[in-house]
């Protein structure tokens, strides 16, 4: 695949990505409506961590976005996946469609990052089958 296009889609992908992570989950917690607090009472997190959790969020996308420091905001944001799905195995939450998730968006956080980065590619380099 050429390098423009690979770079091109890579932005596409990361731009999701950062939609996504803006719409579902940090506009609802910094903005303080109400079905952030009540989804995480459900998922058993005491009163009060909706708007840190949200600027933690935010804060790593900013990370993810910057060109210097994208592979920091990734990695963290990997982190913040970690925990997320180990509040839902604690919860009982079903396998593919909860647990998994953070799974998923970090694939296609790290699958855009991958797409535009050279760097990253020379570090994880996709071998074909010969």
């Amino acid at each position: 695949m050429n390098a423009k296009y690979m770079t091109w889609a890579g932005y596409v992908l990361s731009g999701l990505f950062a939609l996504f992570i803006l719409g579902a989950s940090v506009a609802p917690k910094l903005l303080g409506l109400p079905i952030a607090e009540e989804t995480m009472k459900e998922l058993g997190w005491p009163p009060g961590y909706v708007l840190m959790i949200g600027i933690i969020e935010l804060t790593c996308l900013l990370l993810y976005l910057y060109p210097r420091t994208n592979v920091l905001g990734a990695v963290l944001f990997m982190g913040l996946f970690g925990g997320a799905m180990a509040t839902q195995i604690r919860a009982g939450s079903p396998l593919f469609s909860h647990i998994l998730f953070g799974i998923y968006l970090g694939l296609f956080m790290w699958g855009g990052l991958w797409l535009r980065d050279p760097a990253i590619r020379a570090l994880f380099p996709f071998r074909g089958v010969d």
